[in-house]
This record gives structure tokens, sequence and C-alpha cells, in this order.
């Protein structure tokens, strides 16, 4: 009977073996058949971003409100990256030393940038040692809300758009041996760019007629309010805050300097979004929601109580939320509400969000008028290497955006004092232009 059992035991064994193997070889060619429908590499790395997330920095102003939102309400995790850390920068000089870090030697990857960094940064003109650091734009952030506000030394001047009365009040506080200064954020940034365009229509020269220096956003209304500056250019809640605490007024919002014009971007090292297409796509439709959440009025109440919030910004939610409506007080018995120069996100069919190639030939174009790039910089080429208009369409086709820009052109721009910007031509302005240091 044993040897009967042991046999009977041996034949089911032997009959189990080859029902395993026949199972194995069955599963393998089924998994050697999903391979190969599946694109080159999917397989290997799976469908989704091949990272969870990386860091972004940011400084605190109301337009990065998007990176912040896309945190806040999940759609990084939406979109399969939900380990993004967003870092705030103590200036934009910090920025660009931990920019040129990177993540892997404990920097930022990206984040909220003022425009022209990914052109200054890309050709090292601002870089420590003047060491490149190739840069992606990958969406505008947003339009307006900058304004340039003064002290309320000037308050009886009531500055508006003009600002050539400033001229002869500089002239007596020069003669008086004082210092006039002009602060802005970052040399050959936005603010640098509009409050340079302001004083030039004025008469004023940025350069010979008082002294620009830079100043982190945050520390604006401190520096202000003891005197040492007489004019600064910043982003939001900044400039709320100056007149909600009485220090000073504002004399023109940026976008009555140049209506819709383009301000912050996400910019991303070259190398990392090389490195990571789809974590890259998946950060861009994860910002582009959080801007069309940013964008609609019933949000901008729980917008200003998130931002403000200690981790973000620590500050009241009433420096923020009135410009961001725009409900603007000027400051010199000057009230406009509900004014289409507040802060926009998205626009129709992403129309704000789009990295228009003809915005970024002007950012150039103006750093070459005051020399931070030659006469002879190949303007198109630099544009090219580094506005990813490409990838932004691509994320937009994933998330069914209708109505997306079919061109890189918006066209002919027009500024306050008349003077007109084509993209196609930017000799011709420079040629136009009485302050410069351009020799065009």
């Amino acid at each position: 009977m044993t040897t009967t059992f042991q046999a009977k035991s041996l034949s089911a064994g032997r009959t189990s073996r080859r029902a395993f193997l026949k199972q194995t070889a069955a599963t393998a060619a089924l998994l050697a058949a999903a391979k190969a429908a599946l694109p080159a590499g999917a397989f290997a790395q799976g469908a989704g971003p091949e990272v969870k997330g990386t860091k972004l920095g940011y400084i605190a102003l109301t337009d990065a409100a998007p990176l912040i939102i896309a945190k806040e309400k999940g759609f990084y995790a939406k979109h399969g990256v939900p380990d993004m850390d967003i870092s705030k920068q103590a200036s934009w000089g910090a920025t660009r030393d931990n920019m040129a870090l990177g993540t892997k030697a404990n920097g930022i990857d990206g984040g909220h940038i003022l425009r022209p960094k990914t052109h200054l940064y890309t050709t090292g003109k601002v870089m420590q040692n003047s060491q490149p650091l190739p840069m992606y734009t990958l969406l505008n952030l947003n339009e307006d809300g900058q304004s340039i506000s003064i002290s309320n030394e000037y308050k009886d001047l009531a500055i508006q758009k003009d600002a050539s009365p400033l001229k002869a009040a500089f002239e007596r506080k020069k003669a008086q041996g004082k210092e006039l200064t002009a602060a802005m954020t970052f040399p050959g940034g936005t603010h640098d760019l509009w409050i340079r365009y302001w004083l030039a229509a004025g008469g004023i020269d940025p350069d010979s007629d008082i002294k620009v220096i830079v100043v982190p956003p945050p520390q604006m209304v401190a520096n202000m309010k003891v005197g040492t500056m007489d004019c600064f250019c910043v982003g939001e809640p900044w400039n709320e805050q100056l007149v909600n605490q009485n220090i000073g007024y504002t004399a023109i919002t940026t976008g009555e300097l140049w209506f819709k014009h383009p301000e912050k971007i996400l910019g991303m090292r070259a190398d990392w979004v090389d490195a990571n297409p789809k974590a890259t796509q998946a950060i861009l439709m994860a910002v582009m929601e959080a801007q069309q959440w940013c964008d609609k009025m019933e949000n901008k109440e729980e917008l200003a109580q998130i931002v403000g919030r200690r981790q973000w910004f620590n500050v009241p939610v009433n420096d923020i939320n009135g410009r961001l409506k725009g409900n603007i007080n000027y400051g010199h018995g000057r009230r406009v509400a509900d004014s289409p120069l507040r802060m926009k996100f998205w626009g129709e069919g992403g129309a704000v969000s789009y990295p228009w190639k003809s915005l970024d030939t002007w950012f150039v174009t103006e750093n070459i008028r005051w020399g931070k790039f030659e006469p002879n910089t190949d303007i198109k080429a630099l544009v090219d290497r580094t506005n990813r208009s490409d990838l932004w369409l691509a994320a937009a086709k994933t998330l069914g955006v209708a109505g997306v820009p079919t061109s890189d052109s918006r066209g002919v721009e027009t500024f306050f004092d008349g003077v007109k910007f084509d993209p196609a031509d930017p000799q011709a302005y420079l040629r136009a232009l009485k302050i410069k240091r351009a020799q065009v």
C-alpha cells in the first residue's frame, strides 16, 4: 500500500509541475504581448510621470498663487505628481542661486520667476561667474497686477501716469544733497523694466537722474516707511499694504502702463524638463487647472485667505483681496471698483497662460535698451531656444482646452504713452525711444 501511495504522489507531483510550467509559459506570453502593444519605454517606466514631484520656488507675491493653489487643491496629486514641494524664497537673488543648484544640490528645479529671468539665466548674464543656466519658459502665470508706488513725500503732486512732475521735485531734492532712489526687485526683471519705462516716458533717465536699487518684494514697505526710497515697483500685495499703512500711494498700476502685459512665469531648468517630459506635462496641467480656478471671481476671497496664511505669505487678507478683485485704492483719494486692471491668471482659451513668443521678444528688446544684452543679440534665436509653447499646447490638448492660441504672436503692442512695439521689427521700436543705453 505504501508503494502504491508513493507512486500516486509522484505522478500527481509531475502533473502539478507540468501544469505550473504551462501556466508560467502562458503568463510570460501574455506579458510579452502586452509589452509589444505599449509604446517604447512605457512598459518599463509605467504610464505615469517619471518622478512623483520636485521642488519649485516662489516669492511672496500674489502672482505665485497658481503654484500654491495647485498644491492646496490637490491638482498636482490629480496629475500624478503628489510630492511637489513649493518652497518660499527670500529674494529673486536667492531664487537664482537655488535654481543654479537644482534639487540634486538641495536647490530648486524651477518655479515662479520674473519672465526675463529665463533669458538672463540662459545666457549667464546674471549668474555667478557668468555661467549659463539653460531654462525654459513653460507658461505665463499672470497678466497685470503690479504697481509703481510713491512715497507720501510727493503726495501733493498726486502723480498718476505722467511721471514728468517728479523731474523738478527730484532736481530740488538733489540740490539739497539728498540721494534719490527707485527700488525694483531684480536687475533686468519685469519690475526693473516697468519702472524704467515709466520714468523714461516722463523724461527721467533711470540711470542718471535717480539711483535704481534692488529690494526684495517683502521688504519694500518697510524700506519706504523708513524713508530709504522715493518710489518702487513691485507686485501685490505690497502696494496695497503700503496704502493700507498710509506710507505712500500708487501712481500707476502696470496694467495702465501696458494693458494685459505678461508678468511672472513658470520657468524650469531645461535639463530637468528634458529628463522628465511626463512629469513636466503633469506639472503644467496641474498649474493650468489652478490658473483656471484662480481666475474665477467666486474663488478670490478663498484665494486670498489661502495665500495669506503663515506658511505661504504671512500677510493679512485685507492686504491681498482688494486689488485681487479689481478694487483699487490708489491711496490719494482715487478709488476704482471692479477694474479690468486686476491680475488675470487664465483668460479665454488660456490666452493669459499661453507663453507668447512675441512677448518674450519685447522683454529681450527692452533689456537691450538698457544694456543688459548687446545690440546685436539674436533675439529670435534666444526666444526660440527658451520658450516652450509647444509643451503648453500639448498640456492644453490633454486637458481639452478649447480655443487655444494658434500663433506665437499677439501682434503689435501699444504702451500708455502711445509707443508701439511690433515684434516683427524690434529695431524700429528701439530707434523710436529717446532715453536708452543701446546705440541703434
